[in-house]
């Protein structure tokens, strides 16, 4: 049944892919996957795939958007609840300084990774709207652009080349991590140098 409702999404064009994408953000997984989408449409048309990936990317957006605000509204109390309760606030703390970084990870990477956990997280804990926006339609726009340059470049072959390289994907995701933690880090330690 869902995959028919999918195939019946991509056949209205980047008009079904963004309310595809948008369900798929808010909560529904597609079973397909985004990438699998736009690089199939890459296949038949370069420019439909581009404006599929630019709608891709405001879908996303908004269904991420929608799970960010309804956690946020669901997760104040308990927010204000656990102002000084230990581990807690210990999560919450930590989420504040690196929270970003574990949400750009896997909106950026192709496959599918825990991040509705993440964004939940992020409207719980009070993360500031304009920076959560800002991660998820960077990772989003390189993502998918990255798929469909990937379509155009590779053709059929796309597909296999993402399942075969996924142990890559997943690595660089691991370094990429690290990297980033490492810069806020470095930025935060900075910090009171710059004061002086």
């Amino acid at each position: 049944m869902l995959n028919h409702i999918i195939e019946v999404l991509v056949a209205f064009g980047p008009v079904g892919v963004c309310i595809l994408a948008f369900i798929d953000s808010a909560g529904i997984p597609v079973s397909a996957g985004m990438d699998a989408v736009l690089i199939l449409l890459a296949l038949k048309s370069t420019k439909i795939a581009v404006i599929s990936a630019v709608v891709a990317v405001v879908g996303s957006t908004a269904g991420n958007l929608v799970l960010f605000t309804a956690a946020r509204k669901g997760g104040e109390r308990w927010a204000e609840r656990i102002e000084g309760a230990g581990r807690a606030q210990r999560f919450k703390n930590w989420f504040a300084r690196y929270g970003l970084v574990t949400i750009f990870i896997p909106a950026l990477l192709p496959f599918p990774m825990p991040l509705k956990l993440f964004v939940v997280s992020a409207g719980v804990l009070g993360t500031r709207r304009r920076d959560f926006l800002a991660v998820v339609v960077l990772a989003r726009v390189i993502r998918y652009g990255c798929a469909v340059w990937l379509g155009v470049a590779m053709g059929r072959e796309s597909l296999n080349f993402l399942v075969r390289n996924t142990w890559y994907f997943a690595l660089g995701g691991v370094l990429l991590f690290g990297a980033l933690y490492l810069l806020v880090r470095l930025n935060d330690s900075a910090r009171p140098l710059r004061l002086t």
